[in-house]
């Protein structure tokens, strides 16, 4: 159980980094960006096609996966993203989901379809067991990263300039704007930053999710349902979300394989019916 436990943390907080980029951009930034998952591939297929053929450490992929998909992040949100940001947002659903199916189709036809296979370095393939708990040294990194990750993340957003310039750009934009900020920049900014983000928890995912062209798709629903659950108000609902959706798929899938999916659904259902606009909801705010 305790092993159980482990494996659900580390899979809720690779989810956790996966997704709060979309949660950012749905909660501060009020777009819907379905193709949130399209990034998270490109920052797979990075690191694995650095990895495979032109032997780029992973350590060294890692960064590199998260400036990729950032930078793409930032050319798509200047180019195409931006001019939709006060439509209607089901203008916003059909545009990422039709950019969702291109990618898919752009992946598979350069690349190919078939399952990428990622090695990693020989130091993160064991495993420690310390009495009844069995730790994979993957996962003990995937853990560590990410919660580095989420403590950068709360501080970015509450302590520094840039995070309160960007609740006030997202509050009123005609007030941020006239008292100096660059809206556009800061919007630019975090676009680009959350790609990063979702870049970087492909890159950590490959190996424990697999990575193929469809792996927009299936992991959108996973990206919506944290979102969903744990309120786009603030970073603790997310990170909340992903834990108890890794951990429910996580044992689920071991105790009852046949319904493993369904009681993450349940489990969504029932925290939509007591809490239905998300665990953590700013008080006097949006959600």
């Amino acid at each position: 159980m305790l092993t159980i436990l482990f494996d659900g943390i580390a899979y809720g907080m690779l989810l956790f980094v996966l997704a709060v980029g979309l949660a950012v951009t749905m909660g501060l930034m009020n777009f819907i960006n379905l193709a949130h998952g399209a990034f998270a591939m490109a920052g797979g297929y990075i690191t694995v096609l650095l990895m495979q053929r032109l032997d780029v450490p992973f350590l060294v992929c890692l960064p590199i996966a998260f400036a990729g998909s950032a930078l793409l992040g930032a050319v798509l949100e200047r180019t195409l993203y931006r001019p939709l940001y006060h439509k209607p947002h089901l203008d916003q659903v059909l545009f990422s989901i039709g950019l969702v199916f291109m990618a898919v189709a752009a992946v598979d036809y350069y690349i190919g379809s078939t399952q990428q296979i990622m090695q990693l370095p020989q130091w993160l393939k064991g495993r420690t067991e310390i009495g009844s708990l069995g730790m994979g040294h993957y996962r003990l990194f995937i853990i560590a990263v990410c919660a580095a990750l989420t403590v950068g993340l709360q501080y970015i957003l509450a302590k520094t300039r840039f995070g309160s310039r960007l609740r006030a750009a997202v509050d009123d934009q005609r007030v941020a704007a006239g008292m100096g900020i660059n809206v556009n920049v800061v919007f630019l900014s975090t676009f680009a930053f959350g790609s990063g983000l979702a870049g970087l928890g492909g890159a950590l995912g490959a190996e424990v999710l697999g990575l193929d062209p469809t792996f927009p798709l299936k992991f959108m629903i996973y990206f919506l349902i944290v979102v969903a659950v744990g309120g786009t108000s603030s970073i603790t609902g997310p990170l909340l979300a992903a834990l108890l959706l890794g951990i429910a798929d996580v044992a689920g899938k071991y105790y009852i394989p046949k319904m493993g999916a369904f009681i993450v659904y349940a489990l969504m259902i029932v925290i939509l019916l007591w809490r239905p606009n998300g665990l953590f909801v700013r008080q006097g705010g949006k959600s």
